[in-house]
C-alpha cells in the first residue's frame, strides 16, 4: 500500500474500473500496418522506491527507466513536487523524506485516526509504520532524483519532462509546504469562510510569484517539457472539495470577493456558488498564472512543451465526489488556454462516474479545446496484450497521436509480453 494506492484503490473501493473498455470496439483485421503511437508515462520516484528490492540513488533510476523503456515509452513525467517536498535539488522546498509528525500515515488526533482506519482498513498498525520507515530512509536532500533521470533519460533516448502537481501543497496530509504553513492567509477559502488547510489561492499575486519560482528552478535543468498538474490538491481532510452539483468550493478568497462586489454590485456569497458570473471569476487567476508560465517557459532558448492534466464532465475527486468540468469543477478556463495557445496539449484524469469514458472525456476536451492543442488518451498500464490493444484501437478510432500510461512503476509488474506488445506499437 502507497500513497496512489490508497488514493486510487482504498478511496475508491467499489467504483467500477475507470476506463472504458467494454465499450470499444474490436479491432478489425487488416493488411495495413498498424499504427504507432507515442507513449507516455509520470513516474513517481517514491513510489517506486517502496517496491521491494529497488535501489536508493542512480541505480534505482536507471532501473525505472530501463523499465520505461522496455515498454517503448519515450516520455517521461518526472514527478518533481511530492506533495509538498521536492524531488530535486530545490531552495523553495524541504526535501521529500520524513513526513510532518502529524500525517495520514501517525495520526494524532482521534477523529483522523478514525479516518485512517476507514482509507486502509486492510493495513495493520505495523504495516503502517513499516511505509512509514521507508519513507524517513528516504533522503533528497542527498540525491537529486530529477538531475539523475535527466542524465540517464537522455543516455538512452528519453525525453525527461518535469511533472509538476502544481495545486498540490500536501498529500493526503502531512507534506505540506513550508510556503503555505508560513501564509495560512494564502490559502483556498470556503463558501462559508472556513480556510482550506494547505491549498494556494492563486488570486495572490505573491501565490503566483512563489509558483514561477518554482519554476525558474526547474528551468535550470535540462528538461524536455513541463507536465502540469491540476487535478492532485492536498489534505483529504477537506474533501469533498466541490458541492453536490460538482462546482468547485474554493475561491471565496478575499480578492476575488471584493473583486466580484465591485463589478456586480453582489455579494457572492448571496447568490448560488456555481453562478456563471462567480465561476469565470474564480477562474480568472489560474489563467493569469498560466500566461505568465507559459511567458516564462517560451522565453527559454530551448523550446520546451507545455501539457497539462485536466478534467472532464464525468470526473470526481475523493470518495467518488462529482466535478463538473474544468471550468466550474476545478476553476481551470481550459478553453480561453487552448485559444491563446498558453498550452500544447491536454489529457483528461482517468476517473469515470456516471457513465463516462477514456473516448467521451477525450471528444469532449476536443470539443473544449476547439481543436487547437493536442488532446491525448488517458489509460491505466495493461494486465494483459489485450487490454494494452484495447488501447491502441480507441486511440487509433478516435485519432489520438499520443497516450499516457498512468503510472509508471505498474510496469515493473508486467510481464514482458506485455511490454513487448506496448514496444511494437510505440512510434519512437
Amino acid at each position: 500500500m502507497n500513497r496512489r494506492t490508497f488514493l486510487k484503490t482504498t478511496l475508491l473501493t467499489g467504483s467500477a474500473l475507470p476506463f472504458g473498455f467494454n465499450a470499444l470496439a474490436q479491432n478489425e483485421k487488416s493488411s495495413v500496418a498498424p499504427r504507432k503511437f507515442i507513449l507516455g508515462s509520470p513516474l513517481t520516484h517514491s513510489d517506486w522506491m517502496i517496491k521491494p528490492n529497488i535501489a536508493w540513488g542512480e541505480e534505482g533510476v536507471r532501473h525505472m527507466l530501463d523499465m520505461c523503456k522496455a515498454a517503448g515509452w519515450s516520455k517521461i513525467y518526472w514527478r518533481v513536487f511530492d506533495g509538498g517536498r521536492s524531488c530535486y535539488n530545490s531552495k523553495l522546498l524541504r526535501p521529500m523524506g520524513q513526513w510532518d509528525e502529524d500525517s495520514f500515515w501517525t495520526p494524532k488526533t482521534d477523529e483522523d485516526k478514525a479516518l485512517l482506519q476507514r482509507y486502509t482498513p486492510n493495513m495493520t498498525p505495523e504495516q503502517r509504520a513499516a511505509l512509514v520507515k521507508k519513507f524517513d530512509a528516504m533522503d533528497y536532500g542527498t540525491f537529486d532524483s530529477f538531475a539523475a533521470a535527466i542524465r540517464y533519460g537522455h543516455k538512452i533516448g528519453l525525453e525527461i519532462h518535469a511533472w509538476l502537481s502544481i495545486n498540490e501543497e500536501d498529500h493526503g496530509w502531512g507534506l505540506r509546504t513550508e510556503f503555505s504553513k508560513k501564509h495560512p492567509e494564502f490559502r483556498w477559502r470556503k463558501r462559508d469562510g472556513i480556510f482550506y488547510r494547505s491549498q494556494l489561492s492563486f488570486a495572490f499575486p505573491e501565490v503566483r510569484k512563489y509558483k514561477l519560482a518554482l519554476l525558474k528552478e526547474l528551468l535550470a535543468y535540462d528538461l524536455d517539457g513541463f507536465f502540469f498538474d491540476w487535478i492532485r490538491t492536498g489534505d483529504v481532510r477537506d474533501n469533498p472539495q466541490t458541492d453536490a452539483d460538482g462546482v468547485a468550493g474554493n475561491g471565496y478568497e478575499e480578492p476575488l470577493v471584493k473583486k466580484f462586489k465591485k463589478k456586480f454590485k453582489i455579494d457572492p456569497g448571496e447568490i448560488k456558488n456555481g453562478d456563471e458570473r462567480w465561476v469565470q471569476m474564480r477562474a480568472e487567476p489560474q489563467t493569469d498564472f498560466v500566461r505568465a508560465a507559459h511567458k516564462l517557459i517560451r522565453s527559454q532558448k530551448k523550446k520546451l512543451p507545455i501539457s497539462a492534466l485536466v478534467s472532464h464532465p464525468w470526473h470526481y475527486r475523493g470518495e467518488q465526489n462529482k466535478i463538473d468540468g474544468n471550468l466550474r469543477g476545478l476553476l481551470l478556463d481550459v478553453k480561453t488556454w487552448a485559444r491563446e495557445g498558453l498550452v500544447d496539449s491536454v489529457v483528461g484524469a482517468g476517473y469515470y462516474r456516471d457513465g463516462g469514458n477514456a473516448e467521451m472525456a477525450y471528444q469532449a476536451l476536443r470539443k473544449e479545446t476547439e481543436n487547437k492543442v493536442d488532446v491525448w488518451i488517458y489509460a491505466w498500464v495493461p494486465n494483459s496484450v489485450a487490454e494494452a490493444e484495447q488501447t491502441f484501437a480507441l486511440a487509433e478510432k478516435v485519432g489520438a497521436k499520443e497516450i499516457l500510461y498512468w503510472e509508471a512503476d505498474y510496469i515493473d509488474d508486467r510481464v514482458a509480453e506485455i511490454k513487448t506488445a506496448m514496444s511494437k506499437r510505440a512510434a519512437q
